[in-house]
């Protein structure tokens, strides 16, 4: 059994091995794609886009980053859940997207990639329904754009 994670806020610190576990993990979801290819463009993005105006969350396993969440409050958008391929499976996922229900509690929206099965069943076990569909303006790949809204309390 592996040891628990715990979260807490990113720092600049964190670049580097946010940056690879993004790598890594999409590598072993998608292996014909040269994802050590895209690192600069993803170090752009994670630097222009996501550390300027979204809130991100790690996990962390023994001092060691296994994990991280990205929301946009303002915006109630869930750019990334992004999990090691060694910790899937041990509820690193779960914790982090209850953190990100806590960061934008009435609703949260993302873009999955439709063949992403595997994330698709996630979203969806976790309440998120499919909101409509697109395609990926990078890559080209449909997408689904997921949603999941607070249940007001009926008492």
């Amino acid at each position: 059994m592996l040891p628990a994670a715990t979260l807490r806020p990113y720092t600049a610190a964190d670049e580097r091995a946010a940056i690879e576990l993004w790598r890594e993990t999409w590598q072993e979801a998608y292996p014909a794609i040269d994802f050590a290819a895209r690192v600069g463009w993803w170090r752009e993005r994670w630097r222009g886009e996501l550390v300027s105006s979204a809130t991100i969350v790690v996990a962390e396993v023994t001092g060691t980053l296994v994990g991280f969440v990205t929301v946009n409050a303002a915006t109630a958008y869930l750019d990334q859940i992004v999990v090691a391929p060694t910790h899937w499976g041990s509820g690193v996922a779960e914790m982090l997207l209850e953190e990100a229900k806590r960061l934008s509690p009435a609703r949260l929206e993302l873009h999955v990639n439709q063949d992403n099965s595997r994330a698709v069943r996630f979203y969806r076990k976790h309440g998120f329904a499919v909101a409509g569909e697109d395609v990926n303006a990078r890559s080209g790949a449909p997408v689904y754009l997921m949603r999941w809204m607070q249940v007001a309390n009926s008492e």
